[in-house]
C-alpha cells in the first residue's frame, strides 16, 4: 500500500475528500443506487483487472476532458427506468411504491447457463406485497424494448442519448463478469454526492442541457436539488435499513 499524501489538495467544498498525485481505479457494479424518487443499476468496467493505482489525469479520467479517457468507465451502462421512458414505475404511489418496503433482486446471466460462462446480461425484478414486479420496458426511440442490460442495450442507449461509449470500448459485460471471478467486495452507504448532487440519478443531468433531449432527465427531481449542505440540515436524520441479503443460484434466493 502507498499513502495518497504527495500533492495532496483538499477539496474546496468538502472537508472530507481530496486529491493527491494518485489514484485507485477497480470495477464497480451498482446494484442498487435508488432513493425515494429514482433508482438505477449500471455496471462500470476498467481495461485492468483488479485494483490499480493511477498517476496522471489521463489515467485516472480526471480534470477537464478526461472523464472519458481513464482506465475504469465512469459513466456506466445505466439502466433508470425513469431515464429509459417509464415516468411511473418507480416512486412513492407507483407500480414499485417506494413508501413501502420491498425487495430487489439482481440477476446476472451467463451466455451458456453456467456458472462459469460469459456475463451476457445483467436483470432486475422486485417484490412487493407478495408480488414479483418485472423491471419496466425500455420506451426510447432507438433502443429495443427490453428490461435488461445487454452489450446491444448499451450501444443503443449510448447512441440514442448521445453519450461516449466508455463502457463497451472497455470490454462491456464480459469484462464484468470477470471482475466477478476476480472477487468484488460488497458496500452498503447512505449518502450525497458534492460532486453533481446526485443529478445524475434523479433531476435533468447535466444540469444545463435542454430537458428536451433524450437521457437529460432521469427522475422529477429539480436541477438544483440534492445540495448536500441542504440535504444533511434538512435531513440530519436519514437512514436506510437493508435486510435479508443473500445470493445464490437463480431464483434460490426469494419467494413470492
Amino acid at each position: 500500500m502507498q499513502a495518497n499524501v504527495d500533492g495532496w489538495e483538499p477539496s474546496g467544498n468538502n472537508p472530507n475528500t481530496g486529491t493527491g498525485s494518485h489514484g485507485s481505479c477497480c470495477a464497480e457494479m451498482d446494484v442498487w443506487e435508488a432513493n425515494s424518487v429514482s433508482t438505477a443499476f449500471t455496471p462500470h468496467v476498467c481495461t485492468k483487472a483488479g485494483q490499480t493505482m493511477c498517476t496522471t489525469d489521463e489515467e485516472c479520467g480526471a480534470g477537464d476532458g478526461n472523464r472519458n479517457a481513464g482506465t475504469c468507465d465512469k459513466d456506466g451502462c445505466d439502466f433508470n427506468s425513469y431515464r429509459m421512458g417509464n415516468e411511473s414505475f418507480y416512486g412513492e404511489g407507483q407500480i414499485v411504491d417506494t413508501a413501502s418496503k420491498f425487495t430487489v433482486v439482481t440477476k446476472f446471466i451467463t451466455a451458456d447457463g453456467t456458472d462459469t460462462g460469459k456475463l451476457s446480461s445483467i436483470q432486475r425484478l422486485y417484490i412487493q406485497d407478495g408480488k414479483v414486479i418485472q423491471n419496466s420496458v425500455s420506451d426510447i426511440a432507438g433502443v429495443d424494448a427490453t428490461n435488461e442490460i445487454t452489450d446491444k442495450f448499451c450501444e443503443q442507449q449510448k447512441t440514442a442519448f448521445g453519450d461516449v461509449d466508455s463502457f463497451l470500448s472497455r470490454g462491456g459485460l464480459e469484462s464484468m463478469g470477470d471482475d466477478f471471478d476476480t472477487g468484488m467486495v460488497l458496500v452498503m452507504s447512505i449518502w450525497d454526492d458534492y460532486a453533481a448532487q446526485m443529478l445524475w440519478l434523479d433531476a435533468p443531468y447535466p444540469p444545463d442541457a435542454a430537458l428536451t433531449e433524450p437521457g437529460v432527465v432521469r427522475g422529477t427531481c429539480p436541477a438544483d436539488s440534492g445540495v448536500p449542505s441542504e440535504v444533511e440540515a434538512q435531513s440530519p436524520g436519514s437512514s436506510v435499513t437493508f435486510s435479508n441479503i443473500k445470493f445464490g443460484a437463480l431464483g434460490s434466493t426469494y419467494a413470492a
